[in-house]
């Protein structure tokens, strides 16, 4: 096995990025090149670095398909991600710049939006925490966390202002205003009956009347 490892160690360094430790990959390399000892059949006349090779890759594959992804990614593009990650760093060495969509896709043999697709699954290779730093050095300062929107009040509270608005509009003058006294002001039907001149049975009358024609018009909305 000694006499292959150099082997297994060049095929991890082909994968190694900087989230992604070169030793924890040559372990996953040298597990590849003993399951192709395991399996290589001697009988055959094929060399055994030409079985190992393609073993090997494998199981690197396999670690950044299964093991490395923060969020579940389909297996093919997870593949093409990994492909397309490589490609723009090797395009980058190459012309001195980003390469552009077209020669990504031409390098990889992929259509340009399976390729755009494939960037952006990227982007579920890692998960960052809420509690990072919205800036590198800006520790101690403002999180990733504090950035992510809560629920607003204010939205569901002007929506309902709205609705009952429009209910409003379905009952007379007097009626909004005795609804108005009751649950804004918070006056007893016996002051409300005081103030508009009506007995205090009237008024119990108007609120309930007004609460049947309000609900009345929620039900048709």
């Amino acid at each position: 096995m000694k006499r292959f490892l150099p082997l297994a160690r060049q095929l991890a360094r082909r994968y190694q990025r900087a989230e992604e430790p070169l030793d924890d990959l040559v372990q996953v390399a040298s597990l590849g090149l003993l399951k192709a000892i395991d399996r290589f059949d001697t009988s055959r006349e094929v060399a055994f670095s030409s079985y190992a090779v393609p073993t090997i890759l494998g199981e690197l594959k396999r670690h950044f398909r299964d093991k490395t992804w923060a969020v579940r990614v389909p297996r093919d593009l997870q593949e093409l991600a990994l492909k397309v990650e490589r490609a723009v760093g090797e395009l980058s060495r190459d012309l001195h710049r980003p390469p552009s969509v077209d020669e990504i896709s031409r390098h990889v043999g992929a259509g340009a939006e399976q390729v755009l697709e494939a960037l952006e699954a990227g982007g579920a290779y890692r998960a960052s925490s809420l509690q990072a730093p919205r800036l590198a050095e800006d520790e101690g300062g403002e999180t990733l966390g504090d950035a992510v929107g809560g629920d607003d009040r204010g939205f569901g509270l002007a929506e309902d202002r709205a609705t009952l608005d429009r209910l409003l509009r379905g009952i007379g003058p007097r009626e909004r205003e005795v609804l108005r006294l009751r649950f804004v002001e918070d006056m007893t039907q016996a002051e409300i009956g005081e103030l508009i001149g009506v007995s205090q049975m009237q008024v119990s009358r108007i609120i309930r009347q007004s609460l049947a024609r309000l609900r009345s018009v929620a039900g048709e909305g």
